[in-house]
């Protein structure tokens, strides 16, 4: 056991040393962090003591680097990105933070002289839990790269009190808890007291004798910001992550009604501003629930562009209303999809409502700021808001919604009349049904932004050609693509150290962590006996830190020479973790019916999911519960346990994805084609030397160009055969594979527990009607997905392939570096150019 404080922690001399290098400056550092920034009681110094203090040792580092980027951006007033996402998942700051400022030896070091490894307290931090799956994942890797690169850039985001919900798994299935990671506080967060701005709600629009509007009385709130320091991979520049929290004033609390006993009532504003920054995506069945959606990105919107003007004015204090042509060539605003999309109304209102420009003024200013990402084709996530709850809540920018809409008709009619026709499915406000209109956010943002960019090649090339198709026609070079991509210090050196070691000496440098595109230099050795030595004891050694993990915490004793087939992800039926699940029913079927000495022959396999379904989505629930009866009962089978295992990873987040990435063999993304974005979990893997089985999906095509064919398990519909594929359903021409049939039947067997999934299967029947019809063509994929799987089997026996395999995969991520993707960004949408702290 570690030496209390009073052992270990008082031989290491307090002094203050923000800026320390030296292992004995920092544990110094820490030291004086333990004493005079306590947050516990003195003689407490515990790991979670240690943690603490450690970080906010680390935190003097990035503080120094943050103030001195401020300043360097406010001397030099460079054109600077704000970068407005609902969410960021950020994973833990630590390993990253030392990683990059490239100081993690350093302070390995120091926290030995108290009795600790860094990779224990670096696991004593809770995940921040600001974010879900992928859109909030990418945010926070590029802003990472954003830092990396050296431009001037903010995020703009929500502190969320609770997250989304914290996963537990229990016989009844999904369980949903609040998220704890502020319960006690974070380290990294710094509130700005001096940040604050008001954000309106409800009220209802005065006209001025001038016959300017104003939009006055409602609710009103103070936006607190609180800055996170995010720092660039050896660089000296490091920006912020600031995040709004919602409060209320002491005026509003109603110090009569208290006394008077109505303590509800004296408090109700102050309760209010709670909820808005509560919790991650609140149920939106109901209109409250409605409200607060729209409530919250509202005021990420307002709060944000408040800050921008406020900064755009403060650079150059001479900047008057005279000088706003300028605001587009000092600020750059990147909607990270359509939840800020009131970010258009709210600067139009500002401009005009606060500045006082006129519409023609302001709407070229928002116009040339603006731009927005397209993450998504699914109906239900192409946000379409009530005009009714607009109104309500935000009467002023209804406003303005509806008059970007008359201009943009007035303007089709009188410049494009071949596209009069098409008005009604492009125009902002739709009315069709009179009793529920709607804003549509997506048709918004495509009309009011200068630049339009999809996040894969397949998936632009549908927005241009489908989704967007009639606005191409007015705005040709409106629409660009920018194929996402992950940050390589966190997604392979720092959570891969075993197998980033082997790509630096064979590569003969570390560049690779910030030019990705090195790793080609690998191909040439795909094949030396010695790198595929290196490489295989590379991979054994993450499989077995997984293998812990797994039985750490579910119980289950996973072999580590086994198959490690993983599938990770928000769990929804487009990405088919229903496919998989069906898939290895079958294959414990077939397993059942073979003989000892077949037996013997098979591939040993363990199929790991791992991701949380949203608390409403019932069938998503469903799919959780069926993988963990499936597991219940495969692997407590003595015929078949030594041959298959089946493992749902409970509360699947960044830090359990840092060690299941670095664990995998074989990965599934399997998604319909055509309703994938992009998917970024699938250049994770294939960068830590995984082979992904899946469809022509988002990034699945391009990754498969990049590592080659042969080093890729391809199956499925294409993205162009899946509507006449539905169509041959409906006319009931689908024809279901016996193998399909026999994995289905297994379970209506109650093979694997008495649970009805009845409700979930029969999504897969029928021709058509709602939940019916197989709409994600699970069936029609079925055959081929078990034909692939039965490849991976055969290519598994040949361990030198599979190390090739490996190995090619590695090679041929370059691209897939958000360090690429944000260039890209930086010189085609922003037009921004680094500005290095010298």
């Amino acid at each position: 056991m570690p030496e209390s404080k009073c052992g270990a922690a008082e031989k290491v001399k307090p002094a203050a040393s923000p800026a320390a290098e030296k292992p004995a400056d920092i544990a110094g550092n820490i030291s004086y962090h333990a004493q005079y920034s306590p947050h516990f009681s003195p003689l407490a110094f515990g790991p979670e003591e240690a943690f603490y203090a450690t970080a906010e040792s680390v935190r003097d580092h990035l503080i120094e680097r943050w103030n001195d980027t401020y300043l360097h951006f406010h001397k030099t007033d460079p054109k600077q990105t704000y970068y407005l996402s609902m969410e960021y998942l950020q994973g833990r700051a630590l390993t990253n933070a030392v990683g990059n400022l490239g100081i993690t030896g350093a302070y390995a070091e120091a926290v030995k002289k108290f009795g600790y490894e860094l990779e224990a307290l670096a696991g004593k931090e809770k995940d921040a839990a600001l974010g879900n799956g992928g859109l909030g994942r990418l945010a926070s890797c590029f802003l990472d790269s954003m830092a990396t690169l050296n431009l001037p850039a903010w995020g703009y985001g929500l502190r969320y009190r609770y997250g989304l919900f914290k996963q537990h798994i229990a016989k009844e299935g999904q369980e949903e808890y609040a998220e704890d990671w502020l319960d006690k506080f974070s380290p990294w967060e710094i509130p700005r007291h001096d940040v604050v701005f008001l954000v309106r709600f409800f009220g209802h629009v005065e006209i001025l004798p001038d016959g300017s509007r104003k939009w006055v009385g409602g609710e009103v709130l103070k936006a607190l910001a609180y800055d996170v320091p995010i720092p660039g991979y050896k660089t000296k520049n490091a920006i912020s992550l600031r995040l709004w929290e919602a409060k209320a004033t002491a005026e509003d609390f109603n110090l009569f009604q208290f006394n008077d006993g109505q303590y509800e009532s004296a408090a109700q504003l102050h309760a209010r501003a709670q909820q808005i920054c509560a919790v991650l995506y609140p149920g939106d069945a109901t209109e409250e629930g409605k409200l607060l959606r729209l409530k919250q990105q509202f005021f990420l919107c307002s709060a944000s562009l408040q800050d921008m003007i406020a900064r755009f004015k403060e650079r150059k204090p001479d900047r008057v209303s005279g000088k706003w042509s300028e605001f587009p060539t000092k600020v750059a605003v990147q909607m990270n999809d359509t939840h800020p999309t009131l970010a258009i109304p709210e600067l139009m209102r500002l401009l005009m409502d606060e500045e006082g420009l006129g519409w023609d003024e302001a709407w070229d200013i928002t116009y040339r700021t603006v731009s927005y990402t397209n993450h998504t084709v699914l109906p239900e996530a192409l946000e379409k808001w009530s005009q009714i709850v607009m109104r309500k809540l935000l009467p002023r920018h209804m406003e303005i919604i509806e008059e970007i809409d008359k201009r943009f008709r007035e303007m089709v009619i009188s410049k494009h009349k071949e596209m009069e026709g098409k008005i009604d499915s492009m125009k902002v406000l739709d009315s069709s049904n009179p009793q529920k209109p709607v804003v549509r956010m997506a048709n918004l943002c495509v009309v009011s932004s200068h630049t339009v960019n999809g996040v894969a090649e397949l998936h632009s090339n549908i927005l241009k050609q489908e989704l967007f198709a009639d606005y191409v026609s007015i705005w040709p070079n409106k629409f660009q693509n920018k194929t996402n991509g992950i940050t390589p210090r966190r997604w392979l050196k720092f959570c891969n150290p075993e197998l980033s070691e082997i790509v630096t000496k064979w590569l003969k440098t570390d560049q690779w962590t910030s030019n990705l595109d090195l790793l080609t230099g690998l191909r040439k050795f795909a094949d030396d006996e010695k790198l595929h030595a290196e490489w295989s004891a590379a991979k054994l050694a993450c499989k077995k830190r997984l293998a812990k993990h797994v039985l750490d915490v579910t119980g289950v004793t996973i072999d580590p020479t086994s198959l490690f087939d993983i599938q990770i992800k928000r769990i929804h039926e487009y990405k088919r973790q229903l496919l998989n699940i069906l898939g290895a029913v079958y294959r414990y079927k077939k397993l059942k019916e073979m003989s000892a000495e077949e037996k013997q022959k098979v591939t040993p396999r363990t199929v790991m999911l791992g991701g949380k379904a949203f608390a409403t989505y019932t069938n998503a629930k469903r799919i959780v519960k069926l993988v963990n009866d499936v597991g219940a009962v495969v692997n407590n089978d003595p015929e078949v346990n030594k041959y298959l295992k089946v493992v749902f990873i409970p509360n699947y987040n960044v830090s359990v994805a840092e060690v299941l990435i670095p664990g995998s063999e074989l990965s599934q993304h399997i998604s319909t084609a055509g309703m994938e974005a992009s998917g970024t979990s699938n250049m994770k893997f294939s960068l830590n030397g995984c082979v992904i089985i899946g469809t022509l999906d988002g990034a699945n095509v391009e990754i498969r160009e990049e590592v080659g064919e042969d080093n890729f398990f391809l199956f499925g519909a294409k993205a162009d055969q899946v509507a006449g594929l539905r169509k041959d359903r409906e006319n009931g021409l689908f024809k279901p594979d016996p193998r399909f049939e026999e994995a289905k039947q297994l379970i209506r067997s109650g093979a694997f527990g008495s649970y009805d999934y009845e409700p979930l299967l029969d999504s897969l029947e029928g021709n058509s009607g709602f939940g019916r019809g197989d709409y994600f063509l699970v069936g029609y994929d079925f055959p081929g997905y078990i034909d692939a799987q039965d490849r991976v089997d055969a290519a598994y026996k040949d361990k030198k392939k599979w190390i090739k395999m490996s190995i090619l995969n590695t090679a041929g991520s370059g691209k897939f570096s958000s360090d690429r993707t944000i260039d890209q960004y930086a010189k085609e949408i922003w037009d921004i150019k680094p500005s290095p702290v010298a």
